[in-house]
């Protein structure tokens, strides 16, 4: 019987093959009452499973394959540090000495408690961390109950085989190295997990999110998993195995025809200089820059360095992390966002949840009200800038006050670098995103007052629209294509060129292909987007004139009925 499924397409592409089914049985945690006299033994034993996840973590780490992509590595020293980590490492010893529970209840009651924390986080990259720290938990159970702590994929194909999974971890994707595999797809998972993000670096084809993909699909039933929509065909007739047949060979065609333009000048057909960056999160997103031939970092979210660890970040390792990048783009603009965290999560430096997390305190608002902590990454970020093109973005503005401090926070930054003799570009460009409304309707005060301004459009949307993305059931109206939301786009672009600053995007926007032709034609000239994506986007800009598309976007911008919006983005597209 043929089916489809429908997720998350995390990665692009058209795979077709053979399903093979990953073990989906989760540790079953039992709960039982201990004797006093046995806790130190009990204590001891859960010691030994966490030194046995680590020397297993280590292991894969020692034997990734030389041509892996360099996020596995990053992904498993996070396990790893999650591992260390005294609320996994520490806490379940607590309870079990508190409650004298065993071992695997009491780190599973951990795990619960944690997780709990995580969904309070409003930002969505941030609230998905989750999934790692359940993945070290389990981990962790599966030593102490004597499972095995990997997936079974020793195993030899003679044909394309798709990976069937509840889940997967980003250590099980080191095995992918080892053991060929066309596609993978999960119940579980999302287009910001660690795991979508080495799909995308290896360029495979994946869908997550099915819900219960394992459940319905059998061994060796045959799959068509497309990437792009998110869709998952289980034994497709003949016809449909053809038409799909003939649009994964023109996939291939065009992928290939995409990295012939790695090279060339990125221009409209009128001659238009488009710039393209990228956004990273990892030092080790510089490989996938570089592949991309992006013109620079639009956008490094600095909060990866303060994640997932009780203790902050200190000042000379904030400055290794950001001289790495800037040293390796060789001259190229590094784009360094300020820390952008909040009351949305449990910061180690003591900050509760807010009721309202998404207007509480966070991103600059944190920053001021923290100067120990600001003053410390602005002075890295200035010692990092004495060794390449290095400038500093501020994240949601949204009054004159915060931009006056902040200037004075970097100022007061500078001077002490001065006195401890220590060397800094004193011209280094300061610029501020634009996501909050207010922001948007002032923009000319802010590009008055700064050297460039950054559209965040993930936040700007839904900030204008009051609308938690993340919320399924009002996920549909998320829409980058309601007026208001181009409006305030175009209106930040006027008031840039209005007083000469550069502005870019680098939000999700800026990566969709589908809107390239429009953002040009309302006035966009820098895009700042995930490395994957970038390609595709230049190919829109090469295909571009902006006499023919400005007229264009003009009528989508001034559209009110969305039934007409699908048609007016085809004509824009043509």
């Amino acid at each position: 019987m043929s089916f489809s499924l429908h997720g998350i397409g995390v990665s692009g592409g058209i795979a077709i093959g053979y399903a093979h089914l990953a073990s989906s049985a989760r540790v079953e945690v039992p709960q039982y009452m201990l004797d006093r006299q046995y806790i130190d033994e009990e204590l001891a034993r859960f010691d030994e499973a966490i030194l046995a996840t680590r020397a297993d973590l280590e292991n894969l780490r020692a034997n990734i394959p030389a041509h892996a992509p360099a996020e596995l590595s990053a992904f498993l020293d996070m396990h790893l540090m999650f591992l260390g980590d005294s609320m996994i490492a520490e806490a379940p010893k607590r309870l079990i000495r508190e409650t004298q529970c065993n071992a695997e209840w009491a780190l599973a009651q951990q795990m619960e408690a944690l997780v709990a924390r995580f969904e309070e986080i409003e930002d969505v990259y941030l609230r998905s961390r989750q999934e790692d720290v359940v993945q070290v938990v389990q981990r962790v159970l599966k030593a102490l109950m004597g499972h095995p702590s990997h997936l079974p994929l020793d195993v030899d194909f003679d044909s394309e085989r798709i990976l069937v999974a509840h889940e997967l971890t980003p250590a099980d994707m080191v095995i992918f190295k080892n053991v060929h595999f066309a596609a993978f797809v999960t119940d579980l998972g999302g287009a910001t997990s660690h795991t979508a993000i080495l799909a995308r670096s290896m360029a495979m084809p994946s869908v997550m999110a099915l819900h219960n993909a394992r459940g319905l699909i059998r061994d060796h039933d045959l799959l068509i998993v497309d990437g792009r929509d998110g869709v998952v065909i289980v034994n497709p007739d003949e016809a449909v195995l053809a038409e799909y047949r003939l649009r994964q060979n023109q996939w291939r065609i065009d992928t290939d025809k995409l990295k012939r333009l790695k090279s060339g000048k990125s221009a409209t057909l009128d001659g238009t200089a488009i710039e393209l960056m990228a956004n990273i999160e990892l030092v080790s997103d510089i490989d996938a820059v570089k592949a991309a031939g992006a013109h620079g970092v639009g956008l490094f979210r600095s909060e990866f360095l303060f994640l997932n660890r009780d203790d902050l970040p200190t000042e000379d390792e904030q400055y290794e992390a950001y001289k790495a990048v800037t040293e390796a783009l060789e001259g190229k603009p590094v784009t360094i966002r300020t820390l952008d965290l909040g009351a949305d999560k449990q910061a180690p430096w003591g900050h509760t949840v807010a009721d309202n997390p998404a207007l509480g305190l966070r991103a600059i608002r944190l920053c001021l009200v923290e100067p120990g902590l600001f003053h410390t990454q602005l002075r890295a970020i200035l010692r990092a800038s004495n060794h390449g093109h290095v400038r500093i973005l501020v994240p949601m503005l949204a009054n004159f006050v915060e931009l006056r401090q902040t200037l004075q926070r970097i100022d007061e930054a500078k001077a002490s670098l001065r006195r401890d003799g220590l060397k800094f570009d004193d011209g280094i460009s300061v610029g501020g995103m634009i996501e909050v409304p207010a922001a948007a309707l002032t923009a000319t005060f802010f590009a008055e007052h700064l050297d460039f301004l950054s559209i965040g459009t993930n936040d700007l949307i839904q900030y204008t629209l009051a609308i938690d993305r993340a919320d399924d059931s009002v996920a549909h109206l998320y829409d980058p294509l309601h007026p208001a939301v181009l409006g305030l786009i175009q209106q930040t672009l006027r008031a840039g060129a209005k007083v000469g600053k550069p502005v870019s995007v680098c939000g999700e926007m800026a990566g969709d292909p589908l809107l390239t032709r429009l953002l040009l034609g309302l006035g966009l000239r820098s895009f700042s987007m995930h490395p994957a994506n970038l390609l595709q986007v230049k190919q829109q800009v090469l295909r571009s004139h902006l006499d023919e598309i400005g007229p264009l976007a003009q009528k989508l911008l001034k559209n009110t009925d969305p039934e007409k919006t699908a048609t007016l983005l085809g004509r824009l597209n043509v």
